[in-house]
């Protein structure tokens, strides 16, 4: 079964406070969305390897680390996953990026894709894939099958607020897939949304609401 990270940081946790706030208005929310994606971020890369190498310094000749193997790609699910990019890209600014966009069919629930852009080389680079809402979980695992099609072999899952029957879905579908989120809510209301959770993200991030 994969492992579920709860990144218990006190500043993720004050952050995704203030998203909840629903009097907060859209450029706060983005910019949040984009900070809380960074802490958790840095958590989701802490396993990352890395080879010693000599540079020269202005001093002396040192032996430092830099990541070594294969590069990252962090792959957006559209919308609302576009507005953990730059929090992401902030600590990873030569990381790929890909898209895939999927909305949920009002009758039956379930994913439905529409647009897939991933980078050539995706199947050689550690994905993370984004999206700030873990709800039902179908459009995370949708997403993570459509990574493994691909050839992926290292993936993991970033959301910032997740839901029991998500992260159960996404286990159930990809147990070899690690979840990294920030806070685990309650569960979801009738029309499948995370209770207390922030409401739209997508809506609130892009001002559509």
């Amino acid at each position: 079964m994969s492992e579920l990270h709860i990144i218990d940081h006190p500043l993720v946790q004050h952050k995704i406070s203030l998203l909840r706030d629903k009097n907060t208005g859209t450029k706060e929310f983005r910019e949040l969305v984009s900070e809380i994606a960074m802490f958790i971020c840095y958590e989701a890369t802490r396993d990352l390897p890395l080879k010693e190498i000599e540079l020269e310094t202005p001093i002396a000749v040192a032996k430092t680390k830099i990541i070594s193997g294969r590069k990252l790609a962090f792959v957006a699910i559209l919308r609302a996953g576009l507005g953990m990019i730059d929090g992401v890209t902030a600590l990873v600014p030569a990381a790929k990026i890909g898209h895939i966009g999927l909305f949920r069919d009002p009758e039956t629930n379930e994913p439905v894709q529409y647009y897939s852009k991933m980078p050539d080389d995706i199947n050689e680079r550690h994905v993370i894939i984004v999206d700030p809402m873990l709800a039902t979980g179908n459009s995370a695992a949708a997403a993570i099958s459509e990574v493994k099609k691909l050839g992926v072999k290292n993936i993991k899952f970033m959301c910032i607020v997740c839901s029991p029957e998500g992260v159960e879905a996404v286990q159930k579908a990809h147990p070899d897939v690690e979840i990294y989120a920030g806070v685990m809510d309650q569960g979801l209301n009738d029309d499948k949304y995370i209770v207390p959770g922030v409401g739209d993200a997508g809506d609130r991030i892009f001002g559509t609401k």
